[in-house]
């Protein structure tokens, strides 16, 4: 896509906002003409209208899938729910969705889908019989395939979803023995992994953990320390904001001071219990009401209180041209998908805020979809064969230091919970956090390398695409392009 217009550059879409990003760091970037705009462009865009009987007439409806690059097989990216879906929301996604993959050395190529709809306007049954259309739709083209495309969730959709989807191609291919694998993000009895529920809001945790590891990129965003005590604002309390909030709160002693929902936004500069919140959401449909805390109809603009760290977990673009100059957190994390939009993101890096880019914040999703996706290809449960060895070799070593204790007169005991948690062997979910964290934490140094190593990379954005960018075309020169 050509650069904007002056006039649209001002506050470019979402899809214009992705390409003017790739364009900052192929800027910078060696690539023949030909290869760049390779990388660039959406391979294909299956656009579905179908019809299913429901109430009693039928009901038409509107989906996509959209792959974005093919340098990698299969591609991977999630399908949503919502209103608002269009085809340039769905091509925007999924080229973050080839850049995400490559970021974190995940070995997919970019996808995304979406599907028209409010979920909240159906029974469930009747959701159930809308999305096993879209996906016969989508099977009986290869765009749900465990070697070709495999989805998972996204907003508005979850495990149900997923369930409902690896049926009906388990229906229409009798004899695939691996027709688990066509989907992610399913529920433990249909082939799900262990952590896969919280895995973008565990990446976003872990994300900021290896970011207060390194002193001098904490310098650039004016902070010290660590997250203990940090204050905290995060927008949207689905999946992800929940998981992050929940697990900055709970494990790293963060201050929550205030989440921001549709109906509006809570502020207690003290610490939100976001179980609470998160309970108090689910039954009354808003914030509206909740006690102990000040509540606020005006949620935007709690975007702009003073905070330490700021984390948009919801929608793309809710940070724009019109909010980012009066923005104070001095670091944004983006764990949702887009949202700061290009005019913002020149605003924020002038005035000197530190971005954790959206490609590498929220990876943890298909990070842990490609573990749950090797699980099903293996057809074992990780940690099966080695979890009880583990725990024997331990057990063997604790035996010999507290026998050689007793032999000497030494007096010493192993403390009660030392022992049990190095006796305990790594079951599913430990394996698939370690693996997590063990991503985010060398997919962020090589960010920091580009962003540190050269002057002409002066944030953590151009450093990510840099990186995804030159290993996509790294891909497609291995195949002769």
């Amino acid at each position: 896509m050509s650069d904007l217009s002056p006039a649209d550059a001002a506050e470019p879409g979402f899809r214009q906002s992705v390409d003017l990003m790739f364009n900052r760091a192929a800027a910078l970037m060696q690539l023949s003409p030909g290869l760049e705009q390779k990388i660039r462009v959406c391979n294909s865009t299956y656009t579905v209208r179908f019809g299913v009987r429901l109430r009693g007439k039928i009901e038409t409806f509107t989906g996509y899938r959209s792959v974005h690059s093919e340098h990698m097989e299969p591609v991977k990216g999630g399908i949503r729910y919502a209103l608002s879906v269009h085809q340039d929301e769905v091509e925007a996604l999924a080229a973050l969705m080839t850049y995400k993959c490559a970021l974190v050395e995940a070995p997919f190529g970019g996808s995304k889908g979406g599907l028209c709809i409010d979920p909240r306007q159906w029974e469930e049954h009747e959701l159930e019989q809308i999305t096993r259309r879209f996906a016969y739709e989508l099977i009986k083209r290869d765009l749900i395939h465990p070697a070709q495309n495999v989805p998972a969730p996204d907003m508005g959709t979850g495990e149900r979803e997923m369930a409902w989807i690896v049926d009906q191609y388990s229906r229409m291919n009798t004899t695939d023995i691996n027709a688990r694998a066509c989907v992610t993000g399913k529920p433990l009895n249909s082939g799900g992994i262990r952590g896969r529920v919280e895995a973008t809001g565990r990446g976003v945790q872990y994300a900021l953990r290896e970011f207060f590891r390194h002193r001098e990129d904490m310098a650039v965003a004016r902070l010290t320390g660590t997250l203990s005590g940090k204050r905290i604002v995060v927008q949207g309390l689905g999946n992800v904001g929940h998981h992050a909030a929940l697990f900055l709160a709970q494990e790293d002693d963060a201050r929550i001071v205030a989440v921001i929902e549709r109906d509006g936004a809570l502020i207690d500069d003290r610490g939100l219990d976001i179980p609470a919140v998160k309970a108090w959401l689910a039954e009354h449909g808003g914030l509206q009401g909740y006690p102990g805390a000040t509540f606020t109809a005006d949620g935007a603009s709690v975007l702009e209180m003073d905070c330490d760290i700021l984390i948009p977990a919801a929608m793309e673009g809710v940070i724009h041209r019109g909010n980012a100059a009066r923005i104070k957190a001095p670091l944004i994390i983006e764990a949702a998908n887009g949202p700061i939009t290009f005019a913002a993101d020149e605003i924020l890096r002038q005035k000197g805020c530190v971005i954790i880019p959206d490609l590498y914040a929220n990876a943890g999703g298909v990070t842990v979809s490609y573990f749950e996706w090797v699980k099903n290809l293996s057809h074992i449960r990780f940690g099966r064969m080695q979890r009880r060895a583990e725990e024997s070799r331990s057990r063997l070593l604790v035996e010999e230091l507290e026998r050689l204790s007793a032999d000497r007169g030494l007096g010493w005991e192993l403390m009660p919970d030392f022992k049990e948690r190095f006796l305990t062997g790594s079951d599913e979910l430990a394996l698939v956090r370690s693996g997590l964290d063990d991503t985010m934490r060398t997919a962020y140094q090589s960010m920091r390398e580009v962003w540190h190593s050269r002057n002409d990379v002066t944030d953590l954005r151009v450093a990510a695409y840099m990186v995804a960018i030159g290993r996509v075309a790294e891909t497609y020169r291995s195949k002769g392009l």
